[in-house]
């Protein structure tokens, strides 16, 4: 900051005051540098930042990016556990239609006096550990997509935990080798990656209605729309419109991932631009396929409690061979496992982005290891590493049994939706007028669309910290550790606040 927080009378600069962004610079104060600056280097250095990285990423590998870290078929396979287990079909169906609805915006960080570094604080962490836990929740699911298909090929191997365990520390350490490598050959990856995940959903989407043996085994083709559209699983010992705000955890995980151009926007060209259209393109393109998605599996499903408790232990590799034949649902399988090798790479380099910016800022002990950019790549390397470290020691909780690994799928939607949410919350209660919006906004809608995000956000909060039993029959193992999982860091950064 200090580099670009230099006085200067000589002109030769644009003023800050034509930026748009919120600067931490006067208007009297503008940024001098050695050469002349690019309209999106005078945007960073009116921030209080010095340009680092080379501008490699368009809007389409922007995009790519966003929509790999997306990952609609790897996500919804993921997740399948949450968005069927949880309602039935109602809840998918009703879920994701309802819950995209509302995770189409965000907005640029300002407060009011006073509250600024705090409410900066907070969104930051809140931010980081959604980001963080990102890459461990996609290649868990990874692995344990794996080891389904050679449980399928090989009826008498059981996967162990540790098997889960190991694989998935592998598939990370493959994640963090290409997101040290340098931005263009990221880009590069990316865009395969991003275009292999659209062409295989839409294969999917028309392979399973197309090739189901649901009348081979005497059931109509599809299940009647009165029954997927009404008739509620009772998969939790909550009411059903509790259950179904429960299901809500799969779409909100998975399109929690349209942010990435946020994170890439120092490596993007025209970044002021090309950063929100790919973050309206990801979320309109991710809501749309994501519900046909969600219509294909709801109305070909057979037995939901035999794909929730299958002994395979992965319910997307279940309901395929409950509805396919084997070959072919080997074959979406194995589509699905390379689509989410893509996306975990994908928040592998999101993810590190962040931790470089909040290093830059200090947020971190050893900051200034974490900051550091490789003079050979150009990218933050140690960054990467240090995510890396902790991803896998958040795998640990493999050996805690399926209900505590799979916290940190509600950790990852309740933290991004917590860091999304203080900006919107102060930007339409306390900003006023003093927001100043980039190139790129809501106009006039920006406050009733900000305030009904913050009231969806309020409601979901607690329920994606609830247990899925109640009473006497929720155990330690069946436990939702969601809030430790999530409070003890915050709780950790609030008194490092303090």
């Amino acid at each position: 900051m200090n580099d670009a927080r230099a006085l200067s009378t000589a002109g030769l600069h644009r003023s800050v005051a034509e930026e748009p962004a919120t600067s931490v610079l006067t208007g009297r104060e503008v940024p001098v540098f050695d050469r002349e600056l690019t309209a999106d280097e005078e945007v960073l250095a009116a921030l209080g930042y010095k340009p680092e990285f080379k501008r490699e990423f368009s809007l389409w590998t922007t995009f790519c990016v966003s929509f790999a870290v997306l990952g609609l078929l790897p996500s919804f396979a993921s997740t399948l556990y949450y968005g069927m287990g949880y309602a039935g079909t109602p809840g998918m169906v009703w879920g994701w239609l309802i819950a995209m609805v509302f995770i189409h915006y965000a907005s640029a960080v300002l407060a009011p006096p006073g509250y600024g570094p705090l409410a900066s604080w907070v969104t930051g962490w809140s931010n980081w550990l959604g980001q963080v836990t990102g890459a461990p929740s996609v290649d868990y699911a990874l692995a344990a997509m794996v080891l389904a298909a050679a449980s399928i090929n090989n009826p008498d191997y059981t996967p162990q935990p540790w098997h889960v365990f190991l694989l998935t520390t592998l598939i990370m350490l493959s994640h963090a080798c290409i997101s040290s490598m340098p931005t263009k050959w990221i880009a590069q990856f990316n865009s395969v990656g991003s275009t292999l995940n659209i062409i295989a959903l839409i294969i999917v989407i028309i392979m399973i209605p197309a090739g189901t043996n649901r009348v081979e085994q005497g059931y109509p083709r599809f299940t009647a729309s009165s029954e997927v559209w009404g008739n509620i699983y009772d998969g939790t010992n909550f009411p059903a419109g509790v259950a179904i705000l429960m299901s809500f955890v799969a779409v909100i995980w998975t399109m929690s991932g349209f942010d990435a151009p946020f994170h890439l926007s120092e490596e993007c060209s025209n970044a002021n631009i090309a950063s929100p259209r790919a973050i309206v393109l990801t979320s309109a393109t991710g809501g749309l396929f994501g519900w046909f998605l969600q219509l294909v599996v709801a109305y070909t499903v057979i037995d939901i409690p035999s794909v929730i408790t299958s002994p395979i232990g992965q319910p997307w590799a279940a309901y395929l061979l409950q509805v396919m034949p084997q070959k072919t649902a080997t074959a979406i399988l194995a589509l699905t496992i390379m689509c989410g090798y893509s996306m975990g790479q994908g928040c592998m380099v999101a993810a590190s982005r962040v931790t470089y910016a909040y290093s830059r800022d200090g947020c971190f002990p050893g900051s200034s290891i974490w900051k550091r950019v490789n003079r050979h790549t150009q990218t933050p390397v140690n960054a990467v590493w240090f995510n890396t470290t902790i991803g896998i020691c958040l795998t640990l909780l493999i050996f805690g049994g399926p209900v505590a690994i799979g916290a940190i799928f509600s950790i990852a939607a309740l933290a991004a939706f917590v860091a999304f949410t203080i900006p919107i919350f102060i930007r339409v209660f306390f900003v006023g007028n003093r927001f100043r919006p980039g190139p790129w906004n809501l106009g006039r809608a920006s406050i009733p669309i900000g305030a009904l995000a913050c009231g969806f956000v309020t409601l979901m909060v607690p329920i994606l910290c609830l247990p899925s039993v109640t009473g006497s029959n929720l155990e330690p193992s069946l436990m939702n550790w969601t809030c430790l999982v999530y409070g003890a860091p915050m709780t950790g950064a609030l008194i490092w606040w303090v």
